[in-house]
């Protein structure tokens, strides 16, 4: 191209302007510099870009508007340059920086329309990669743009809906839309609304909607985003009726019946009405679910609740609490008597059997009540309240049958009562105020100390020194007997580990056990405290009593025989004073039987108490067990003991229980037990200890 510029302008100009369409880089700038050679016809031009290399010669700069894009240059020949060549230069290098100015425009304005298509291109895939629903609609409602999120979640093809009003998507087409204009004027809004799909199938759908505006900033129409809740709505409700109702009987839970209740008391409140609520308990409920099992257990409870919803009226509300235990609450009602009606009319349900699995089963009931506003204004206080009254009802029945109770303020002046020991025994062990004490064993033959029974007390703050009758109850009705007795376990192996650091030989130290500890988890909270204390099972001896050997035999023996071989041995405590067989007795690993202080006391003038002493004694040494008596206070007591061939006692005849510094002081001193008898003790040395 560049050898066919002749010296024509219109030529050089075709040439300037062709090489700016076509050529870039290094091909335009020689093309500029052989059109420039052409234009003055001198040979040498060329042309750079930017600033110009030092050196002779003609040279003119490319601009325009200020902008430098580079240089027009030719070497220095030996025919100078004239004037109007250095003119025409000047016009050529003007006109070519109008065409770079030009050009770079042009450049630019394709970049920013490449980069505005490729974003455009890229929001599309966006949106249609989206699981989100996305719809356009104009400022009538009619969609204008339809992603594949839509059509995956309506049906609908983005040819089937654009163009078409929102309105079908409604789950009622003859619903106004009139949410549009307020969309455009208040810029939007969230919600949670009912659509339908292609099938016909409606859903719960989550939209949300934006103003689409134009250039100038007016709205043109709706951007919405659409997601399927319905599982999560579904969830909610599930969720509501899992918070809410009881979910095998289908009737309010208490925190339903909470909120129900608290709003009719406002009512009556503003009313002047009268109401109760009634906390009801079912007797012998326990024996049923564990002999039958808990799927007859729960049958049994359905068929109650069935029971109870049929006798009451609609208004009044029935729920389930837990467990066996329902409430009911009744409003405006007659103020004294109507509740002792509706009481009786419910315990009379159960007079009739209920049939579960083929068995006919009859449970009772016993009943609470507590008065709207005279007890109480809060449900709360009214079912607490209630509850109180129920216990009394349950220990007032005959036979277990039950009955009904209203509230009064010496049930409560009771109930606190034992709260403040619950509350405080749960003081007691965060401020170190239990202690035990320690009543000797000794042997009756040599009256040496053999051991000791570990005895709790509590040292309150301000009832004094309690002894276990008025606290062990209690800890065993709320559950707190385990933590008592994991402390009393510590408490003892701590004490025996000092005594052994002191040189004292193994002295065993009994422990008393509840049913409610003896489980499977007894024999590893023995294993860990005696490791804990690096002390041997020689330390220890537990005490149980008769009746825990009743139930569940080999269960009961799968766990001694764990405890035993730890080295530890078992004492039966209270032997006698239950309904044991003689023939399972053989079958548990026991070491010793206790006889009962209530026998011990009659001994020797009740005939019965000595004949029932003589036959343990008796038995004891046909099974090979030793036998030790409690409650040993008299001389007269310890002879007959003695001669019965019973081999330890425990009582008041050597000491009462102790603590810890006077019964170590005991085994230091080597106490022993002296008592004028018809047999003299024999000395130690004479039975080799």
């Amino acid at each position: 191209m560049i050898s066919s510029v002749g010296t024509d302008d219109l030529a050089c100009c075709s040439a300037l302007l062709d090489a700016m369409q076509n050529l870039h880089g290094l091909a335009l700038h020689a093309a500029l510099g052989g059109i420039a050679s052409g234009f003055l016809k001198r040979p040498g031009g060329r042309y750079v870009s930017g600033a110009a290399p030092e050196g002779g010669g003609l040279r003119q700069p490319v601009e325009h508007d200020g902008e430098l894009f580079g240089h027009f240059m030719f070497p220095e020949l030996a025919r100078p340059y004239t004037q109007p060549e250095r003119d025409r230069l000047t016009v050529l290098a003007g006109f070519t920086g109008r065409l770079m100015q030009r050009r770079a425009e042009t450049e630019k304005r394709a970049r920013a329309l490449d980069q505005i298509e490729s974003k455009l291109e890229q929001q599309a895939q966006i949106l249609n990669q989206m699981h989100e629903s996305v719809i356009t609609m104009d400022a009538a409602g009619f969609i204008t743009s339809w992603n594949r999120g839509a059509e995956q979640l309506f049906g609908y093809t983005a040819m089937e809906a654009i163009g078409r009003n929102v309105l079908f998507l409604y789950e009622n087409e003859d619903e106004e839309d009139t949410l549009a204009g307020m969309f455009l004027e208040q810029g939007g809004r969230e919600m949670e609304v009912r659509r339908r799909k292609k099938s016909g199938e409606t859903f719960w759908a989550s939209l949300s909607l934006s103003i689409m505006r134009d250039q100038h900033g007016n709205p043109i129409g709706l951007i919405g985003y659409i997601n399927d809740i319905t599982e999560r709505k579904n969830a909610e409700k599930l969720i509501h009726h899992l918070a809410y109702y009881d979910s095998l009987t289908g009737l309010p839970n208490r925190t339903l019946l909470t909120r129900t209740v608290d709003q009719a008391l406002l009512e009556a409140q503003q009313g002047s009405m009268h109401g109760c609520v009634m906390f009801i308990d079912l007797n012998r409920f326990k024996p049923i679910n564990d002999t039958l099992g808990h799927v007859a257990g729960d049958m049994l409870l359905v068929e109650v609740a069935i029971r109870l919803r049929r006798a009451l009226r609609e208004q009044d509300v029935v729920a389930r609490l837990g467990a066996d235990e329902f409430a009911v609450a009744l409003f405006d009602i007659d103020k004294d008597y109507h509740p002792g009606f509706v009481a009786q009319k419910l315990l009379s349900l159960f007079d009739e059997p209920f049939f579960i699995d083929g068995h006919e089963l009859r449970v009772g009931a016993s009943i609470g009540v507590s008065m709207y506003p005279e007890d109480a204004s809060d449900t709360e206080t009214l079912l607490r309240l209630a509850d109180i009254a129920m216990y009394r009802a349950k220990r007032g029945g005959d036979n277990n049958e039950g009955g009904y109770a209203y509230y009064s303020q010496e049930m409560n002046r009771n109930t606190l009562d034992l709260l403040r020991i619950e509350t405080g025994l749960l003081h007691a062990f965060e401020y170190n105020e239990l202690l035990l004490y320690y009543q000797p064993k000794v042997d009756m033959l040599t009256g040496a100390i053999t051991g000791a029974e570990a005895l709790v007390r509590w040292q309150h703050p301000e009832r004094g020194l309690l002894l276990p009758g008025e606290f062990i109850p209690i800890a065993e009705e709320t559950g707190l007997i385990v933590q008592l007795s994991d402390w009393v376990l510590d408490a003892v192996c701590r004490q025996a580990r000092a005594w052994k650091e002191a040189g004292l030989a193994p002295i065993r130290i009994a422990l008393n056990v509840t049913a409610r500890e003896f489980t499977r988890s007894l024999p590893d909270r023995i294993r860990a405290a005696l490791s804990r204390h690096m002390l041997s099972g020689e330390w220890l001896e537990l005490e149980i009593t008769e009746s825990m050997l009743m139930h569940s035999t080999d269960h009961v023996i799968a766990i001694m025989e764990k405890v035993c071989s730890l080295g530890i041995t078992i004492s039966l405590d209270d032997f006698g004073t239950g309904y044991s067989s003689l023939s399972y007795l053989k079958r548990f690993p026991i070491n010793t039987l206790k006889i009962d202080r209530s026998f011990t006391m009659g001994i020797p003038d009740d005939t019965n108490d000595c004949a029932i002493a003589s036959a343990i004694i008796g038995i004891a040494k046909q099974l090979r067990h030793k036998v030790i008596a409690e409650g040993v206070e008299t001389s007269k007591q310890f002879n007959f003991l003695k001669d019965a061939g019973c081999n330890e006692l425990q009582g008041y005849i050597f000491s009462r229980p102790v603590p810890a510094a006077d019964f170590h002081a005991m085994l230091m001193e080597g106490r022993r037990l002296t008592v004028a008898s018809e047999h003299p003790l024999l000395p130690l040395d004479d039975i080799g200890v």
